[in-house]
């Protein structure tokens, strides 16, 4: 089976993967932890990370799927070149992407939201500012998928997780995840 590989970065939103990896467990998906290099990555909460491979060393023919967690302060990433490649580069029609909170700014930079409806947890000045996404296809819903695209708010992140679930036919409880 192939694997979900989850992107992480200094910074990295550790509640917005939470259900996600839950999910991804329930459903026997194997994952890999994937750095921009390969020192620790600091989430924005303070868990410290050892990723499993890097950007660059990672076979992309073990994955069918990626998660991009947003991040705290998404600046320090803008010019992130090496992940655009890697996004360009992993990226095909089969390929699962599931982008929570300002991580769609990754995937509108690599061109990847052309001509798809999306979501975005960044203030429309901010969108605006960045110069990347298509004004027009912006939804400001919760949770949007189009065709083999999640996007997702941050605070979205139980129905994202469940969205990411079902999109790779997964078995899990989702009742586990509603609250009482």
């Amino acid at each position: 089976m192939k694997k979900t590989a989850i992107i992480l970065y200094p910074q990295f939103s550790e509640y917005e993967l939470s259900v996600t990896l839950s999910i991804l467990m329930q459903g026997n998906k194997p994952i890999v932890t994937v750095g921009l290099d390969n020192q620790p990555i600091r989430g924005e909460s303070g868990l410290t990370c050892v990723a499993d491979t890097t950007i660059s060393e990672i076979n992309i023919e073990e994955i069918d799927s990626i998660v991009l967690p947003g991040c705290l302060d998404i600046e320090p990433l803008l010019d992130e070149e090496d992940l655009v490649e890697f996004l360009k580069q992993v990226f095909s029609t089969e390929t699962i992407v599931a982008s929570i909170s300002s991580s769609p700014y990754f995937l509108a930079n690599a061109g990847l939201l052309t001509g798809k409806k999306y979501t975005v947890g960044l203030p429309m000045e901010a969108i605006e500012k960045l110069g990347v996404f298509e004004k027009e296809n912006y939804c400001p819903d919760l949770v949007v998928q189009d065709g083999n695209m999640i996007t997702a708010r941050g605070c979205g992140f139980i129905k994202f997780g469940i969205c990411l679930g079902k999109a790779l036919n997964l078995e899990f409880d989702e009742s586990w995840y509603q609250g009482t």
